[in-house]
């Protein structure tokens, strides 16, 4: 019975954080794409805080979506952390008029939204 609802808990729990999941996945993935388009762009150079934070963000999402998918009980403060971090990648990308940059500018603030939301 016990092992039921530790399944129950854990299943709903999951179910539930689907949502941020998804996000925090997309917004890692959109990081570590526009780092990879950096690298080839002519404009490298010029971009060395992007990239420094699009790195930066695109790890903390990797590590939260970890602690999302095995629920874990400190998901709530990294994704205060993770929500700051996409927040100033959001910010900086958005320094750019491109529209890779801009696309991965929303994301990153729609992504830090919604984990500030969670952490509360």
């Amino acid at each position: 019975m016990h092992t039921a609802n530790y399944q129950n808990h854990h299943e709903h729990a999951h179910h539930h954080h689907l949502g941020l999941l998804n996000t925090v996945q997309d917004c890692a993935t959109t990081c570590e794409h526009m780092t990879g388009m950096l690298h080839h762009s002519k404009d490298i150079l010029n971009r060395g805080v992007q990239l420094s934070r699009l790195r930066d963000c695109a790890d903390i999402c990797a590590l939260m979506v970890k602690y999302l998918a095995r629920s874990s009980n400190l998901s709530k403060s990294l994704a205060s952390y993770c929500a700051y971090v996409c927040e100033i990648c959001g910010n900086t990308c958005l320094q750019y008029p491109d529209q890779e940059s801009q696309k991965c500018g929303h994301i990153c603030l729609g992504c830090a939204k919604e984990c500030k939301q969670f952490a509360v």
